[in-house]
């Protein structure tokens, strides 16, 4: 029955109800309950309420409040911006919506909603655009044990108040085939600010691990204070603990077989590497090259200076659920500039060279270079690349 029929329903029988007799009143608060599957309280308190007005007021059905000008707007910033967490999107609104003025009209009604639109709206909005896209994930570390009880354990969590503590990774570009040498993603991320920086290696030799790191070292905005990894044996050795000493860098390992010890670098081998780079294999010299240039130019603008990202602040039990609660999002930028004891001169220098950077043309660099990188990638099968390697 309909909400209208229970209605008229009720208005049928309400006087017939309040005249009856108490046996009689039984009766059609059972024939009630029955026709209009209401719980007896509820049916009780409807019969001895207020009568029921002649016509209910309509339910009048909300509009929609965003029209197809603000969702396609949003979806292109989404798509050129790498598409997002809504809550990202939201705040990275302010930095993009300048450099769209030049690209397309925005009228100051649009402009409005684009501020006023909430992270849960943009999900509801942009749902039928999303897609998934599952793949597999080869792992290729060996664990190291040379120097495993000289570098000790991180087992409490990240409290840092300053830049310059970081976690550290390798991912690996070898495709369905891990035999020969192949390149690597070595992946650094500050734990306060976020900032990342990503290089390239060709193979994991200590000597190319340690480059990688000192390249990185240099073009931090700030001191490099510590790192953390796993325990890889391109880590756990005497080149890279060497290395720590000369430099004064505090280095500890996380636990084996325990990725949420390394989960902030953990995060970025997906968003700054797999994401863009994918599951191809690349072996050769002009392949890493083509990945330092985009690591160090382009990708590194992008995510550093253009792309907020959100801090887990604490969790909490709720029955059986764990709720989190995270900071309001931030570039790594805009983290670094309210950090004391920084440059503030290579901070000023970042602020003006966002200023005068267009996001939009940024991506379709980035996006020009990937297809250059995946030119190079070697999609032989393992099974035709054994046979071809044992003819």
């Amino acid at each position: 029955m309909t909400a209208m029929g229970r209605h008229e329903y009720l208005r049928a029988i309400y006087d017939r109800y309040r005249r009856s007799s108490a046996a009689a009143k039984g009766k059609i608060l059972d024939e009630f309950c029955r026709v209009c599957d209401y719980h007896r309280k509820h049916a009780i308190r409807l019969l001895h309420g207020p009568r029921p007005a002649a016509r209910p007021w309509p339910r009048r059905p909300r509009g929609p409040s965003y029209g197809r000008a603000v969702i396609q707007v949003l979806a292109q910033i989404w798509e050129a911006a790498g598409y997002p967490w809504s809550v990202r999107l939201k705040a990275m609104l302010p930095l993009w919506l300048p450099w769209l003025r030049q690209r397309m009209t925005l009228t100051p009604e649009l402009e409005r909603q684009l501020h006023t639109i909430s992270a849960r709206q943009i999900d509801r909005r942009l749902q039928s655009r999303k897609r998934l896209l599952r793949r597999r994930l080869y792992g290729r570390t060996k664990p190291g044990t040379l120097l495993k009880h000289h570098i000790p354990i991180k087992t409490d969590h990240w409290d840092v108040t300053r830049p310059g503590f970081t976690e550290i990774d390798l991912v690996s570009h070898s495709g369905d085939c891990a035999d020969g040498e192949f390149a690597h993603s070595f992946n650094l991320t500050d734990i306060h600010t976020t900032w990342t920086e990503t290089r390239a290696v060709l193979g994991k030799g200590q000597t190319g691990i340690v480059a990688g790191l000192e390249d990185m070292r240099r073009a931090l905005p700030f001191a490099l204070r510590g790192i953390d990894s796993d325990n890889g044996s391109e880590f756990l050795n005497h080149h890279l603990v060497r290395y720590c000493r000369t430099h004064q860098v505090q280095f500890t390992r996380g636990r084996p077989y325990k990725k949420d010890d390394n989960a902030h670098i953990e995060q970025k081998n997906w968003t700054h590497v797999r994401k863009l780079i994918g599951w191809d294999r690349y072996d050769s010299p002009a392949a890493v090259g083509l990945l330092n240039d985009l690591y160090r130019h382009e990708l590194r603008l992008m995510m550093n200076l253009f792309q907020p990202s959100v801090k887990l602040l604490r969790k909490e039990r709720v029955g059986s659920r764990l709720k989190r609660t995270y900071d309001r999002p931030q570039t790594p930028l805009d983290r670094l500039r309210t950090c004391p004891g920084v440059d503030r001169t290579q901070v000023n220098q970042l602020l003006r060279l966002r200023a005068t950077t267009d996001p939009f043309e940024l991506a379709q660099r980035i996006e020009k270079k990937i297809d250059r990188i995946a030119a190079l990638a070697q999609r032989q099968h393992r099974s035709d690349r054994v046979t071809s390697q044992t003819a």
